[in-house]
């Protein structure tokens, strides 16, 4: 690793060091959900459908059958660019705040640094993505809606008004904040772990492959973890967009409470899992190639409290 120390185009925790956080974010984030665009639009329609929708293959078969190929990659702009804004505030406003707070915080654990970081970015990314997932989710369940974010975006205003691109905002939050926390939590603590009782090595002593192997095993256990927390606000975010509810209350009501948790939730973990382990090998990977350690882990910012 000094010999890619020697090589790093940013200092660690610097201006630049940030706005390359932000970039990588952006580009795992979304290229990931834009690959994994089919089955977003069959989760989206399970969840607003479950009984026409009701199994991974027999849901894929449905929307082969009665809307052709191209309706798996409906909403396909939104994944893409709603998600790349996303993951661009979530990965380089978590790497930003880990930093204040750790400085701020001094003496307290680990734990709760990682759910204060990962609650603030979040929070501000999804102010960024609620607009592209108004428009994304009745792009996918609707189909003569719109064909994309071009013609969605100044329909959906018309329509709606600006509050119909946050009518979902609270419970994206519901969604998305538990899943944050859980999310970077579980990742850093599962990267200390692997570190500490598998490889027995500390990470600047492993080989750039063993640092990317040890993120990629991490980030699938915190997308499994966070998938299981945050799958009832999920149903709820799709009820309110496609007007099945007119609030959170009446959204639980018809989904029934046991429906919250389990509608949808294979499909997300099959969706989910595979999602977050590439954006953090992607992410980490840019890392790498830019001279900078890999995520995750102890260092000297956050020592144990």
């Amino acid at each position: 690793m000094r010999e890619v120390e020697g090589r790093r185009l940013c200092q660690e925790f610097s201006a630049g060091y940030y706005g390359l956080c932000t970039v990588g974010g952006m580009l795992s984030a979304g290229a990931t959900h834009l690959a994994l665009t089919p089955l977003d639009v069959l989760k989206v329609n399970m969840q607003v459908n479950p009984i026409k929708y009701n199994g991974i293959s027999s849901g894929f078969s449905v929307l082969w059958r009665e809307q052709g190929p191209s309706s798996l990659w409906r909403g396909w702009s939104g994944k893409l660019f709603g998600y790349g804004v996303q993951g661009g505030f979530k990965f380089g406003l978590y790497e930003y705040f880990k930093k204040s707070y750790s400085d701020l915080l001094e003496g307290h654990s680990r734990s709760s640094i990682y759910f204060l970081s990962s609650a603030s970015a979040q929070f501000f990314a999804d102010v960024a993505l609620c607009p592209f997932e108004a428009v994304k989710v009745r792009v996918q369940t609707q189909p003569y809606y719109a064909k994309g974010l071009a013609d969605g975006f100044p329909k959906l205003y018309y329509s709606e008004g600006l509050s119909g691109f946050y009518r979902g905002l609270f419970p994206l939050w519901g969604r998305n904040l538990p899943f944050s926390m859980v999310m970077f939590s579980t990742f850093e603590h599962s990267v200390d772990f692997i570190y500490r009782k598998i490889i027995q090595h500390r990470k600047e002593d492993c080989s750039r492959t063993q640092q990317l192997g040890v993120t990629c095993l991490a980030g699938y256990a915190a997308g499994a973890v966070s998938t299981i927390v945050s799958n009832p606000a999920d149903n709820i975010v799709s009820s309110l967009y496609n007007k099945k509810a007119d609030s959170i209350v009446q959204a639980v009501k018809n989904i029934g409470f046991g429906n919250l948790f389990t509608r949808s939730l294979p499909v997300r973990i099959a969706l989910v899992g595979p999602l977050v382990t590439s954006q953090w090998f992607i992410y980490d990977t840019i890392k790498v190639l830019s001279g900078l350690p890999t995520s995750g882990g102890v260092n000297r910012q956050l020592e144990e409290a």
